[in-house]
This record gives C-alpha cells, structure tokens and sequence, in this order.
C-alpha cells in the first residue's frame, strides 16, 4: 500500500564519517530534472555504472540545500557547490549512503512491478522472451 503523507520541508541524512546532508523531499519533479540534466545526457554511453553515478550526482546538485562535516582538505568547512558535490560522492561510502538512504526508496517504489510485462490484449504481447528457441524440436507424441 502507498501512504500519502506531508512531505517534510528537508530531509537530514548521517553519513560514514559523522557528516550530514540536508535535503530536499526527493520529488518526481527532481529526478524528472536530474533525468534531463546534461551530466546524465553524456553519461547515457558509459554503461549503467556511469549512468547511476551521473543520476546521484544531478540529484544531488539539485537536493543538497546544506551540509555540516565536510570540509577541504586542509579541514576548512566548504559550502555545497556542484564541483564539492561530485567530489563528495566520488567518495564510495557517500555514493553508497546517498543511493541507498535517499534514492533507493524512490527507485524501489518506481521500479515496484516492473518485473511483469505489460498485457494490454490480456497476452504477453509486451513480455520479452526468456529462453531461447529450442535447436531442434520435439517430436510429436504417438497417437494411440
């Protein structure tokens, strides 16, 4: 069952070495943006791989409204910019709990039911196959 509910005003997300990220309700009109960003454009060639590294990123730049804990590397607080946000999650444990906290819910409530094939005859007109065709059929059954 789907719960409606308020969506709170931001979202406040730990990350592995004791940061936090403040973000947006991640919304369809986020990722419908971050689908369109030109990061994720030039990314659409470079496998899935790249491709779910590029979405986190367009996400992110458009979600991250504040964050504590992270800092350059001479330890000096840094402001969130896209340049600061790539950086972050090129870092595997961010990528990691950005993907699993805050976008995985999202994807896991899109993607629900997608394993079955669309039947708009009320066959499997829209199903792919599965198996591959036999090299050398069967015979017939006897008739007795």
């Amino acid at each position: 069952m789907i719960k409606l509910k308020p969506a709170p005003a931001s979202i406040r997300l730990d990350l592995p070495g004791g940061a936090t990220l403040t973000l947006r309700p991640l919304t369809s009109a986020i990722f419908a943006a971050a689908q369109a960003d030109p990061l994720v454009e030039a990314a659409r060639d470079e496998g899935r791989e790249g491709l779910a590294v590029a979405l986190a990123k367009a996400v992110a730049d458009i979600a991250v409204l504040s964050w504590d804990g992270i800092g350059d590397a001479d330890g000096n607080p840094v402001d969130p910019s896209p340049e600061a946000i790539h950086a972050l999650l090129d870092l595997w444990p961010i990528y990691r709990a950005f993907n699993d906290e805050y976008l995985g819910p999202y994807l896991l409530l899109r993607d629900e039911g997608n394993g079955s094939a669309p039947l708009p005859t009320g066959t499997s007109a829209g199903a792919a196959d599965t198996a591959r065709p036999a090299l050398n059929p069967a015979p017939t059954a006897p008739v007795a």
